[in-house]
């Protein structure tokens, strides 16, 4: 191919013609074919990153949504979110204590930066566009709100008046409406789409544990027991509610049913019952219609994000496409193909580019129609590895020596199965023996590692361990050769964005009611070091905790004094019980603790556990994309793929170029000097993976051929109706 690569030029190459039927693009229309191909390889990029932004269409609304897209700017907002976020690290209450003019003059430039964000974005999208979206209105009213409650706690403070930042609860929702949040957004409406069924399942799951209350409040009542620290047992309504919610987490089993089972043997059947009912079967009522509702819901949504991406391209194709033949079918050539494809991914190769339209113009036609053309997209998704046949630096050096018998009958024991196996049986045996390693005398007492740096104040032997640590991931790799086990490595491995995108959500929540617990409980309890001799610290600092479980068992530590503390409470409240707060406040704080539970636990983790499943059942069920299988076929068609040993091909000497040079081929004759593997089957987005889950289930063609893909405005999903 003699076209030279221009990737960072928004200029067509003057010596190459664009051709429409046979004719060259004449010099006087370059400008607009020029803004013609700006304005396609922003729909190209959209599609391909599933970007759903209505923007203007003039020139310099282009730039400025391709600067507004940038990952310069995306990266510095969420540095400046992070920052944001940050800030409760050295607020009151502080883990690091600063000067509240320190800490203000932080927020408010986070709070500008925010300000010059949504200004950029306003002079991107169309006034109506704007304000109709709510993302929008969220940030606007959330900067502004951040600024009133920073004025006025500045200014009680400075008169000494007590003050609270009640803003900061605020603060993560600017992670979720941030343009960048999409993924962020669609975990939340997922939870909004699950919550009606939530509620009805939850209404009924409160109505039982309120039924078994009551006969645990007749059954245990009137007997007289007590509980381990002397206090009467089940004589209290609400504190039976609370006792046998919290039952259902098993936080507090065995204990809750230890009086009565010491007792009589027979009440055991009461919590054996309670347990099936409320712990097994309504737990697991929750997941069932988390999963049905997700499921549903989700799918509807990844088919209205295909149909965007589709009429994304469909807009590129009709601002590119020249009529073929006497028909008038409408088309895209090779050429304007190619120049597209290095504006939008500049750093493809030649050899990766013939390689893609070579998949699309299967007929070797030397043009494309807009059915070819919209998986181009797709196509540039797929991460594809070139690979180029290049001699051993060995035998560049030695080259008889690299051809010896000796040096061939090596490489061909190293390639052996048997190898393999023989490797994976030594990795065995050294994970058995450093795990007897400490009752070995020999080992432990050797000296043989202090030639190793005593640096930060390390033994030799603290060194050896982290080395034998490492040593040990070696495992992985013999548990990755298992195919069953690598079905569920992969599963793990594909599912990292989404993990990402939940752990985003469950910062969300835990920022918020870390805020509130501090707000709430901060100073009630305190945490005395080790070496201290206070009288305080036998009681947590606070007299009501006095012969309280939760001072004996030295739980001081579980506190709101900081933000730190805040987030690690709440991470034990996930699966276990914080009660120690009740005795210092009121009972009513027992609220705080199940709304999380509740949030966190019931909603949010059965929606990751529901993504889980449906990621595990596509890796078992589902193979590859017929678009990734397409581009193995041609790929192994030309005789280009890794694992074969074809003949040089014509397409593969007709790719060399300045840019891609190949180094020489081993012997000239035994492989391609250039070949192509598809790097995994894994999706490296969250929307790849969504559309790769339920493509089975989605229509050949979403959208009608016969609209005009530049009428049509297609907002974010939605579903309002829920």
């Amino acid at each position: 191919m003699s076209e030279t690569e221009k990737p960072k030029g928004h200029t067509l190459p003057k010596d190459e013609g664009l051709t429409n039927g046979g004719n060259n693009v004449s010099s006087n229309v370059s400008d607009e074919m020029t803004e013609k191909f700006d304005l396609a390889t922003v729909y190209v990029s959209d599609a391909q990153y599933n970007r759903n932004i209505f923007f203007g269409t003039s020139p310099q609304a282009v730039r400025l949504y391709l600067l507004y897209n940038h990952l310069f700017m995306q990266t510095l907002v969420y540095v400046f979110i992070i920052i944001n976020l940050a800030l409760a690290l050295f607020e009151d209450p502080a883990v690091v204590p600063l000067p509240i003019w320190a800490t203000s003059t932080i927020e408010i430039i986070c709070l500008s930066a925010f300000t010059v964000r949504m200004v950029h974005y306003a002079k991107v999208i169309p006034r109506d566009k704007f304000w109709k979206d709510p993302k929008n209105i969220c940030i606007i009213v959330i900067v502004t709100l951040s600024f009133i409650d920073l004025t006025i706690y500045g200014a009680l403070k400075a008169t000494g008046y007590f003050a609270i930042r009640w803003s900061r609860v605020l603060r993560p929702l600017l992670l979720v409406n941030v343009t960048e949040g999409r993924q962020l957004r669609r975990a939340f409406r997922s939870i909004r789409n699950a919550l009606p069924q939530i509620s009805y399942v939850f209404l009924l799951f409160m109505f039982s544990v309120l039924v078994f209350s009551l006969m645990a409040l007749k059954l245990f009542g009137k007997r007289g027991l007590l509980t381990i620290d002397g206090s009467p047992y089940f004589t209290d309504y609400l504190d039976i509610v609370f006792d046998l919610y919290v039952l259902v987490t098993t936080a507090n089993s065995p204990d809750v049913m230890m009086p009565a089972y010491n007792y009589s043997v027979f009440f055991t059947i009461f919590f054996i019952l309670y347990i099936v009912i409320n712990t097994y079967t309504f737990m697991s009522f929750f997941l069932a219609v988390v999963y049905n509702n997700y499921k549903k819901y989700l799918k509807e949504e990844v088919r209205q994000l295909v149909k965007a991406r589709r009429f994304k391209m469909c807009r590129a194709f009709s601002l590119l496409r020249e009529t073929c033949g006497e028909g008038g079918e409408p088309v895209v050539t090779q050429a304007k193909w190619n120049h597209l494809v290095k504006l939008v991914k500049p750093n493809i190769s030649i050899a990766h580019q013939e390689l893609l339209w070579s998949v699309l113009d299967d007929q070797n036609k030397g043009h494309i129609g807009k059915f070819a053309f919209v998986q181009l997209a797709d196509l540039l998704s797929i991460q594809v590895i070139t690979v180029k046949s290049q001699p051993h630096p060995i035998q560049i050096c030695f080259p008889s020596m690299y051809n010896s018998s000796v040096s061939r009958f090596i490489r061909n024991v190293v390639h052996h199965r048997m190898f393999v196996y023989v490797y994976d049986l030594i990795i065995l045996v050294n994970a058995v023996f450093i795990g007897l390693d400490e009752e070995n005398p020999v080992v432990s007492n050797a000296e043989w590692g202090d030639f190793v740096l005593y640096a930060g104040g390390y033994t030799s032997r603290q060194i050896l361990d982290i080395v034998f640590i490492l040593r040990v991931l070696r495992l992985i790799r013999l548990v990755d050769s298992i195919k069953r086990f690598r079905a569920i490595i992969n599963t793990l491995i594909k599912i990292g964005p989404t993990i990402l995108t939940f752990s985003q959500l469950i910062v969300v929540v835990y920022y918020i009611f870390a805020m509130v617990g501090m707000e709430l409980f901060k100073g009630k309890v305190q945490f005395f070091e080790p070496n201290s001799t206070s009288p305080d610290q036998e009681y947590c600092g606070n007299p009501l905790l006095k012969g309280t479980t939760f001072a004996k068992l030295n739980y001081c530590k579980n506190n709101f004094n900081n933000v730190v503390s805040s987030f690690i409470v709440l991470l034990e409240l996930t699966v276990v019980n914080q009660c120690g707060f009740t005795a210092v406040t009121h009972v009513s704080a027992r609220i705080f603790f199940v709304l999380f539970h509740i949030v966190v636990v019931i909603i949010i983790i059965n929606i990751f556990v529901a993504f889980i499943l449906e990621a595990f059942l596509v890796e078992y069920t589902v193979d590859k994309s017929d678009l990734q299988t397409s581009l193995e076929k041609k790929i192994e068609e030309l005789e280009l793929n890794v694992q074969q040993d074809g003949v040089d091909t014509g397409l593969v000497d007709a790719m060399e170029s300045n840019d891609n040079e190949l180094g020489p081929s081993e012997a000239g004759k035994q492989k391609p000097s250039l070949m192509f593997k598809i790097a995994s089957r894994r999706s490296r987005t969250v929307d790849g993976l969504l559309q790769r889950m339920f493509e089975t289930d989605l229509r050949t063609e979403d959208f009608n051929e016969e609209e005009e893909p530049e009428n049509i405005s297609f907002s974010n999903p939605a579903f309002d109706s829920v």
